[in-house]
């Protein structure tokens, strides 16, 4: 598939299951030192790195039958144990910054009993990128939640928000005073694009997901199991929205300097015809989240490709489009279009926190990533403030329903030994942002 559909296949495999008080506290003592740099760096997400986050609702939904994963996440790239050498390749590569998520599951596996040895845990990653002169860009919550947490009805629980906020003012206090940026969530928007898909799911794999959460309702002993990306969103988007603005009021209650947003899933949407309902799809799937953003410091992007928005719904690709060898669109330059559009939507400078292609063949990414980072030169060029520009992902790692078969890595991971070894698109990306750009701004 090319760069845009194996993209957008992507951002559906979670979402198309859709279609089926804060107490001000005084920072640790260590300083957070300002990052004034052109942020250029990688991404990892916990349950897709670490392995074995079986307090998670993923997991579960991952063990049960029926499943609609192709495999479960098991040892993952066993990231848990080998984050210090995933923070030594990022280094190495000459990046300055590295976006990791802490994992909800681990450190609050049961309602209101919080795990230091976790808070430890994420704190010394946090520490060690501060050491290795890597700006630590943490996100709170990267789709994943605990079980118990959808076993008591998920983001649509009223509760939720608060319960979010708890979460955030002990990861915040734990960890805040050496971050870089935070991100309260992890494209919360993606399980509404599911209803806009050029290719919506058969009724047979809506029932399966139905059969699966139900599934783990019960192995949970409840009658619901509900999370974001495996059900009907829409009665979830108040609880999630009311959380990211609760959540970053406890995390500013740590430390009120730190850079808070949230990260959304938009494609580099198009126009195809003339009575095209992108303005609804941009009101629908955007919007809500851009209504809350009113306080926060950037919005972050993740593009991987287009999407032809039609009368009714997206399009097809167009026959004419350029192709990859797997026969979906060729363009990169999406990213740098929505880059312009997050700025001109929202007002906020703007952090691409996703972007990259699934291809098993490397040279593929490495003529990929230097024509995305162009694009987003060329919009800084015209007055966009963008903050950085971070790949996804570092390591070949479990992509949720597909299991372990897209490689978006810049590293290669060995499924039985976990040996890591680095792509040459990754040494493109390196030697780029050791030039400070494809051209200098």
């Amino acid at each position: 598939m090319t760069g845009g559909q194996s993209s957008l296949d992507r951002r559906q495999m979670l979402g198309f299951g859709a279609a089926a008080v804060a107490v001000a506290a005084a920072s640790p003592v260590r300083a957070a030192p300002t990052v004034h740099n052109f942020l250029w760096g990688v991404a990892t997400a916990g349950h897709q790195v670490e392995g074995n986050n079986n307090n998670a609702d993923i997991w579960l939904l991952e063990q049960v039958q029926p499943t609609i994963f192709a495999e479960p996440s098991g040892d993952a790239c066993d990231s848990l144990h080998r984050w210090r050498e995933d923070v030594a390749i990022v280094k190495a590569l000459g990046l300055n910054c590295y976006r990791f998520s802490v994992e909800w599951s681990r450190i609050e596996p049961a309602p209101g009993q919080f795990s230091q040895a976790y808070l430890d845990h994420y704190a010394r990653i946090v520490d060690h990128c501060r050491e290795q002169g890597l700006a630590p860009i943490v996100t709170f919550n990267h789709f994943t939640t605990p079980r118990w947490f959808a076993a008591a009805g998920g983001w649509e629980n009223r509760d939720a928000p608060d319960l979010f906020a708890r979460y955030c003012d002990k990861v915040s206090r734990a960890m805040a005073a050496g971050m870089s940026h935070a991100l309260t969530f992890n494209e919360p928007n993606l399980a509404l694009g599911g209803r806009w898909s050029a290719n919506p799911p058969p009724p047979a794999f809506l029932d399966k997901v139905a059969a699966s959460v139900a599934a783990a309702a019960r192995a949970c002993g409840s009658d619901r199991f509900s999370l974001l990306n495996a059900g009907d969103p829409m009665p979830m988007i108040p609880g999630v929205t009311a959380a990211h603005v609760k959540g970053r009021e406890a995390i500013r209650a740590v430390r009120s300097d730190l850079p808070i947003g949230l990260s959304l899933a938009i494609p580099d949407n198009v126009a195809v015809v003339k009575n095209s309902a992108i303005e609804r799809k941009r009101a629908d799937i955007y919007e809500p989240f851009f209504a809350v953003t009113d306080k926060d410091d950037f919005i972050g992007v993740q593009t991987y490709g287009r999407a032809y928005v039609g009368a009714e719904r997206d399009v097809e690709i167009p026959a004419d489009v350029p192709r990859r060898p797997g026969g979906g669109e060729w363009f990169p330059a999406a990213i740098g279009n929505v880059v312009r559009y997050a700025h001109r939507a929202t007002g906020l400078p703007v952090l691409v926190t996703e972007n990259g292609i699934d291809a098993a063949d490397d040279s593929e990414r490495e003529r990929f990533i230097p024509e995305a980072i162009a694009s987003v030169e060329a919009a800084r060029k015209d007055g966009v403030p963008v903050l950085g520009y971070i790949h996804w992902s570092l390591l070949d790692n479990f992509e949720w329903l597909s299991g372990y078969g897209p490689k978006f890595g810049l590293v290669a991971v060995d499924r039985q030994t976990f040996k890591r070894t680095v792509k040459p698109s990754a040494k493109r990306l390196g030697a780029i942002a050791k030039a400070g750009g494809t051209r200098v701004i």
